[in-house]
């Protein structure tokens, strides 16, 4: 195919021999099938701020560290600079969550490179060689979907002791190989200790999945994995490899009222996303 303008820099500088195909475009970047050398990766374009469909971004980013003060005070100001400044972290926070996980023993694309907005990374394939389902077009069992959903759990427990939350996690951005599932798409990852909208993205990831397999394993959608992470979480009792349950008991204070509200308009803006993205003319294919 012919080479997009934004791969031509990696071909011009030899990271990139060949294009060729594009896998689908998302709401934050364009995903296509490249070969280095004997090597077929995949390419993720970043989409530019203005472009991209990602919500609220600001509520992802907040926590985030920026070792620079000029930096900082020019992203608090909005100057060009800063706004470009803002763009390269939240490229470069994919690169650094795709390691810091890969560290903690959690199921990811391995990254290669980072050049001009242009994430180079491991392409996930199935036992055939071909481009790795997505969760969303995958039929399981109830015993896979309870083997793959307890799997998923591990993982998101393991993130949190890493660190983060992914922050858009469901059934779009899970592959699976012959492995199982492997997690995609982290350029939102949210710092866990530092960002005061951890616990309802976390929250929402898991409901995301059990929503989804619950589907297959209806005994999944009574459970509450969610609360039970967070709460051994904040006990300091959280570890990589912490048996869990699925079972929490409410500790009985009253609610806040406007961060239920909060909670539902998120939860519906997310199904609203779901559904579009569930559209088969909307939906170019797999991701990497």
């Amino acid at each position: 195919m012919k080479t997009p303008k934004r791969l031509q820099p990696l071909v011009d500088d030899g990271l990139v021999d060949e294009v060729i195909s594009r896998l689908m475009s998302g709401k934050e970047a364009d995903i296509y099938v490249v070969r280095c050398g004997d090597k077929v990766q995949c390419a993720k374009v970043y989409k530019e701020a203005a472009k991209r469909g990602f919500k609220q971004a600001v509520h992802y980013q907040e926590g985030r560290k920026v070792r620079s003060t000029r930096r900082a005070r020019a992203m608090e100001k909005g100057s060009r600079f800063g706004r470009d400044q803002q763009e390269k972290i939240w490229q470069t926070a994919e690169v650094d969550a795709l390691r810091r996980l890969a560290a903690a023993d959690v199921r990811v694309p391995r990254p290669y490179d980072m050049l001009e907005g242009v994430l180079l990374m491991e392409l996930i394939t199935d036992d055939q060689g071909d481009v790795a389902p997505r969760l969303c077009d995958v039929v399981p069992s109830e015993e896979q979907a309870l083997e793959d959903h307890a799997q998923m759990m591990r993982y998101v427990v393991r993130m949190l002791c890493a660190g983060l939350v992914h922050g858009d996690l469901s059934e779009f951005n899970v592959l699976l190989d012959a492995y199982g599932p492997v997690i995609i798409d982290l350029p939102q990852a949210v710092n866990a200790a530092a960002n005061n909208h951890a616990k309802a993205f976390l929250l929402r990831d898991v409901h995301n999945m059990t929503r989804y397999y619950g589907q297959f394993a209806p005994a999944l959608l009574d459970s509450r994995y969610g609360e039970e992470i967070w709460a051994l979480y904040e006990a300091g009792e959280l570890h990589p490899d912490t048996p869990l349950t699925g079972e929490f008991q409410d500790a009985g204070q009253a609610a806040n009222v406007e961060d239920v509200l909060a909670e539902i308009k998120a939860a519906f803006e997310e199904e609203q996303e779901r559904l579009r993205r569930a559209r088969p003319d909307e939906d170019e294919g797999a991701a990497h």
